[in-house]
């Protein structure tokens, strides 16, 4: 396959205004798991197909005490160099980083970073200097602080990217809203989630704006139900620990799965520019009501039924009696025109039966009469692994009767776009973090919104330690009553060997 991306859209188009020549990306955390893993391949990612400014110089800043070929090391140890041309692109990447310790609470390392960065610069007239914080969430506001006031050009200016989580609910996020925004202004702050980089979310808009026939099925008239899925086929595998602080709602379903159910659900932005599209996500947040603890069922995974993988509090990391849900399907509404009664079924869980995200907007039953038990349209968008878009429709089987069978409008991405890379979510981000644009970023009363749903619930569970999860089998599809429960909403879950995906064998008879 050939390894070609296509080129972002131009600035101006959004009203971005793109980072310059010469400017300074900084890598605060430089040293750590993030940075190593996802920050530095999407940075050289970016460089490899010409997407970095012209003279741009990459520094890490971190406490641990390293030298230059130890730093670069650590940096290159997950980019993958399988030819000798990726070889030569990774060595001059490396030449263009550098890196200084220093500690992330105190004055000195900061001016220390300052001093190095306008080395870097020279006599440049203005000086960009973007700062992602590849962080743990309990030095945010320190390092912010420092930043802007060591680190922060006289001339020019200086964005930063934060990571997610952005708080642990309602009161903490306003917390951190309230102590970065005396030092940095919104249009500065790009609050980092990265399943807003996932190509599949960003062609939400195009498949929801850019064709008609899905636009006049896309409400409450045809829609019967609204499914957003993440499964993981692992469980903590020794960070339970950090996992038990936050839970599956907090970790995924507060941030990555609601941003999903805002593109599926928002009305047409009036343009592509950034505060008109966060404009009408923030419209579908402020419509829907707190979640009530009767939508909700959670769960936590047990051994597997081999006893081959540990349960969840078989982790020594894991404090003993711990009630973190490591699975949860919580159903929310939307009270709008478009939407009212439709549930939108939000579930995710670990230590599943497989790897996968997807949306599936099952359509309403077909009127009675010819027809008898044939089974529901659906459209489902797999955000990964293996990007697609199907839907699932009914056709006649082919031969001298008129059985039906359900078949498929298939767009599998590595098939249909087989000359092209899809983009990893940090590739996308960081780039567009680079050109000024805010649109596939976090706004603050966009995160506001969302906490203000989801923090009655997590309160509720917090505080009644009368409830437990209902403990499910390690590689399982969760809670035993998991199928009951969305069959409540109005799902209806296909019958086992009803549907076979991506072809359908006739068995036949005539």
């Amino acid at each position: 396959m050939a390894d070609t991306i296509i080129a972002p859209s131009k600035a101006s188009e959004t009203g971005a205004i793109p980072l310059p020549a010469d400017s300074i990306i900084v890598v605060l955390g430089a040293s750590g798991d993030l940075a190593k893993k996802k920050t530095y391949p999407a940075l050289f990612g970016l460089y490899r197909y010409g997407f970095l400014p012209n003279n741009v110089k990459i520094v890490g800043y971190a406490r641990t005490k390293m030298d230059d070929a130890d730093y670069k090391k650590r940096i290159s140890s997950y980019i993958k160099t399988p030819t000798d041309t990726l070889e030569a692109q990774l060595k001059e990447f490396l030449a263009l980083t550098s890196y200084v310790s220093g500690q992330y609470d105190q004055d000195e390392g900061f001016l220390n970073l300052t001093k190095h960065m306008e080395e870097l610069e020279g006599d440049v007239e203005e000086r960009h200097r973007l700062f992602y914080m590849a962080l743990p969430p309990n030095v945010f506001t320190t390092v912010a602080q420092h930043l802007k006031k060591n680190c922060y050009p006289k001339t020019g200016g200086a964005r930063i990217i934060i990571e997610k989580p952005f708080g642990h609910d309602l009161a903490s996020s306003r917390e951190l809203q309230a102590a970065l925004q005396p030092i940095w202004t919104e249009d500065e702050i790009f609050r980092i989630d990265h399943y807003l980089g996932k190509e599949m979310v960003k062609n939400i808009l195009i498949l929801r704006f850019g064709n008609e026939f899905l636009g006049a099925a896309w409400n409450k008239n045809h829609v019967s139900s609204v499914q957003i899925t993440f499964k993981e086929p692992f469980g903590t595998e020794g960070r339970g620990g950090y996992f038990d602080q936050f839970g599956i709602i907090r970790d995924v379903m507060q941030n990555h799965l609601l941003q999903v159910l805002t593109m599926i659900a928002m009305e047409r932005p009036v343009s592509f520019s950034a505060e008109d599209i966060r404009d009408e996500k923030v419209r579908v947040l402020r419509a829907m009501p707190i979640i009530d603890p009767k939508n909700v069922v959670i769960g936590q995974y047990d051994k597997s039924l081999d006893g081959t993988k540990p349960g969840y509090q078989d982790d020594d990391t894991v404090p003993k009696g711990s009630r973190c849900p490591t699975f949860a399907a919580i159903v929310m509404y939307i009270k709008n025109d478009r939407w009212d009664g439709v549930p939108f079924i939000l579930k995710a869980g670990k230590a599943l039966d497989g790897a996968k995200v997807e949306v599936r907007v099952q359509f309403k039953d077909v009127t009675s009469g010819i027809f008898k038990d044939i089974p529901r349209n659906e459209l489902v968008l797999r955000i990964q692994p293996d990007e697609s878009v199907y839907v699932k429709m009914n056709t006649k089987l082919p031969g001298l009767t008129m059985k039906t069978s359900v078949t498929e409008l298939d767009l599998t991405y590595k098939r249909r776009f087989s000359e092209l890379k899809i983009p990893e979510a940090y590739e996308a981000l960081i780039l567009d973090a680079i050109n000024g644009d805010h649109s596939n970023f976090v706004r603050d009363d966009e995160l506001d919104a969302s906490w203000k749903i989801f923090t009655p619930l997590l309160h509720y569970l917090d505080e009644n330690t009368d409830i437990v999860p209902a403990r499910y089998p390690y590689g399982s599809r969760g809670p035993a009553f998991l199928d009951d429960f969305l069959a409540s909403y109005g799902y209806a879950r296909e019958q086992e060997g009803m549907y076979q995906w991506p072809t359908t064998k006739a068995n036949g008879n005539l």
